[in-house]
């Protein structure tokens, strides 16, 4: 059973700086993609970032130019720079990967991420 772990998440002011982490483990064989989803309270969950295992990644245009995503073997990390309001949310990490042959995904329970002044 894979796990994700997720942490890094709190309030931040506008303006502000966070660096979330995730590390999966368990029974993992390869791993093809990992992400960083978010959903806000009574919206639906969005692709906020995701990286590839041929390295190309991919953003929302809200976070285009503010976040980094990363990935070191089976950690990933959200690398949030210039934080707004309306990047409050839960964010959650997503790992697809290979094992026997066979596709899996997993989901983390997700960290909160509050901007406010």
């Amino acid at each position: 059973q894979v796990q994700l772990v997720e942490s890094g998440g709190g309030l931040v002011q506008p303006g502000g700086s966070l660096t979330l982490s995730c590390a999966a483990s368990g029974m993992i064989g390869s791993i093809g993609r990992m992400a960083w989803f978010r959903q806000a309270p009574g919206k639906q969950r969005e692709l906020v970032a995701d990286t590839f295992s041929g390295g190309r990644t991919t953003y929302a245009d809200s976070v285009k130019g503010r976040f980094t995503i990363s990935r070191d073997n089976a950690k990933v990390y959200l690398q949030m720079n210039s934080l707004k309001p309306e990047d409050t949310a839960v964010y959650l990490c997503y790992v697809l990967f290979w094992r026997g042959g066979v596709s899996s995904d997993s989901w983390g329970q997700g960290t909160q991420v509050t901007v406010s002044s």
